[in-house]
Parts: structure tokens; sequence; C-alpha cells
């Protein structure tokens, strides 16, 4: 009987051997939330459940990986800072170079999770899958969505044919990269999308793919995060009609280094704030046009402005958002606005 036992343990042993190694980095958000009542799908308390109950919550996840988990924050995600980007994106990079660690995954409230999705795609130099994930609803409510996203994201992280792909972002069973995915809607499981589309799919337990990522990323990014100690503040100003220059101004004056204008269309900027973006750029603030279109706005240079002239800078197809991200990290690099130009096209 113990010989028996001991050759059960040994094939244990071997099977769990056998899977990849999978870490968890537990930040707070929805999929870690609590809402009073079943029913309760959008009224609810975030960042409510420590990694360790998480985990154990989804018994599947044994059966796709060895799975361990950290809690780094405990946190809503609109309340990210740029501190919790460089804490987070130096534990990532350096559970990415432990040989126990085949893939990581990130749990993380939806409402900053693209722009993190997007920081650690930029600044993490590694091959190793990256996935960040959250969940709609809380996971005390009916129909809950976080499970299945997580027990997908583990097994997206351990499978080596998401290596080199960059950060991935898991949701409602869909692979994006996180250079292009934003939440677009709120309340829905199906919130997260890409104006180009998906990666691929989770079904299963298998991951499908259909096309991979154009832009530069990871380990063919020139940003690394350990060598990255600060961000630049850089701040988002939103156009619409009647819109005035106060808002450019006062987010100038309390140190920014750079303005990301959301315009309307394409990045069109009225000319109530025009003179003040051009007085902000010759005081040395880098001006970055974007667009607010939901979806995948365009921004051309020198179509509605004549950015050479300016010495602006346009986002191409990055939302406000994730332009922010990126002339952060960026300016954090040295760059001035040609750099910056040739960055946005790069990445």
């Amino acid at each position: 009987m113990t010989a028996a036992l001991a050759a059960l343990g040994l094939a244990a042993a071997a099977l769990a051997a056998d899977k990849p190694q999978v870490m968890v980095l537990a930040t707070g958000g929805t999929i870690a939330g609590a809402g009073a009542q079943a029913a309760n799908s959008a009224t609810y308390q975030a960042a409510k459940v420590p990694v360790d109950k998480l985990l154990a919550g989804v018994p599947e996840l044994g059966n796709v990986a060895q799975v361990r988990g950290e809690q780094v924050f405990q946190i809503a995600s609109e309340s990210f800072t740029n501190e919790h980007l460089l804490t987070l994106a130096k534990r990532v990079a350096a559970l990415s170079k432990q040989a126990d660690v085949d893939g990581i995954v990130i749990t993380h409230g939806t409402d900053t999770l693209e722009e993190t999705a997007y920081f650690l795609h930029l600044t993490v130099r590694t091959s190793k899958p990256i996935v960040v994930v959250g969940s709609m609803r809380p996971g005390t409510a009916l129909s809950a969505d976080g499970t299945l996203n997580l027990l997908n994201a583990v097994t997206v992280a351990g499978d080596a044919s998401a290596r080199g792909k960059g950060v991935l972002v898991v949701m409602n069973d869909e692979i994006h990269t996180g250079r292009d995915v934003a939440k677009t809607v709120n309340i829905k499981t199906e919130a997260f999308k890409s104006p180009w589309g998906p990666l691929g799919m989770v079904v299963e337990g298998k991951s499908f793919w259909f096309r991979a990522p154009a832009k530069r990323h990871t380990v063919n990014s020139e940003f690394d995060i350990d060598k990255i100690t600060a961000l630049p503040s850089v701040e988002i100003a939103y156009g619409s009609g009647n819109a005035s220059d106060v808002a450019p101004r006062a987010l100038a004056a309390a140190g920014a280094k750079a303005l990301v204008y959301a315009g309307t269309g394409n990045g069109s900027v009225s000319k109530q704030v025009v003179p003040a973006l051009r007085e902000l750029r010759a005081q040395g603030v880098q001006i970055v046009r974007s667009s607010r279109v939901n979806g995948g706005g365009f921004v051309l240079r020198n179509a509605e402005q004549p950015d050479d002239q300016y010495d602006w800078v346009v986002a191409h197809d990055l939302n406000p958002q994730k332009a922010r991200i990126l002339t952060s990290v960026a300016l954090a690099a040295g760059a001035d606005s040609k750099a910056l130009q040739r960055i946005f096209l790069d990445y």
C-alpha cells in the first residue's frame, strides 16, 4: 500500500511539473469586489477579496497551471497613480527574470486597466506572457464574469503560443493586445474592445490566435522599467463645443510637462484654445493632439492643425489615456518633440 501511495505521489508530482508556473499579482478592482446581494452587479465595493481567496474560488486553475499569488495592492483602479505603475512594473519585470515563472497574470480594476496594460507593454522587456485581467461584475453577483476571466487569463499566461506577443488583456473570452484595447462601455461584460479587433480567443481552455501586434513592445522596446525611476507629469485636456483655454493653462501651471488634447474628430482644436496651446509649447510644454472619438480615433499630422508649424505631436490612433502613458514614458527617456512623434508612430 505504501509503495502504491508513493507511486501515486510521484505521478502527481510529475504531472504538476509538466504544468506551466504562473504568478498572479493582485491589485484589487471589481474582480476582487463584493456586493451586498447577488442581484448587485453594479453596486458593490471594489478591492475587498484578498488574492488567496480569489485563487481558492477558482479550483480549476490547478488543471491548467501551477499558480501562486501575491497581493501587490488592494485598490480600485481609478486610484492608480504613476507610483503604482512603477511599483507594479518593476515587480513584473523582476518576476519575469525568474526561472520558476513561465507567465504572469495581473488582476486589475477595469477603469484604468488599459493604461496599466499599455505601460507594461512599453516597459517590461520580456518575451514571457503577461496577461492583465479584470471583471465587470463582482464575484458575489449573479453571472459573475471574474472566475472565467481569471481562468482564461491563467490559461493564456501559461501558453507557450502567447510568448513574444507583448502584454495581453483577456476579458470575455477574447485576447487583446494591451496597446489597442480600451474599456468602451460600463455595466456590460463585453466592455473591452480593440478598434482593430482582438488577437484571438480562449475557448474551453485553449488559445486561438488570429493576428499578432504590429507595433514595437516589450523585448523590442527602447524603454526599460529597470531604468525608469520617475514619470513626468502628463495631463489630459478635453475638447468639446464651447471649449476654453482654462484647463490647458491650469494644468500647465500645475506642473504638467506635456498636455494631451483630447480633441473632437481628427483631434481638432477649437480656435479659442489654439493660442494657449501655442504659448504653452513656446514655454516648453509638449502638446499632443489625440481624439476623444471612441472606437478608433485617428489623428493625422498636419490635418486640422499645422503641426509642423506649431511643433505639436499627433497621437496617431492612440486614445487620450494611452497617449498620456506613452508621452510620459517617452519624456522620462528624454524625448524631444521630433523623437516623440517618431515614438507615437513606432509604438
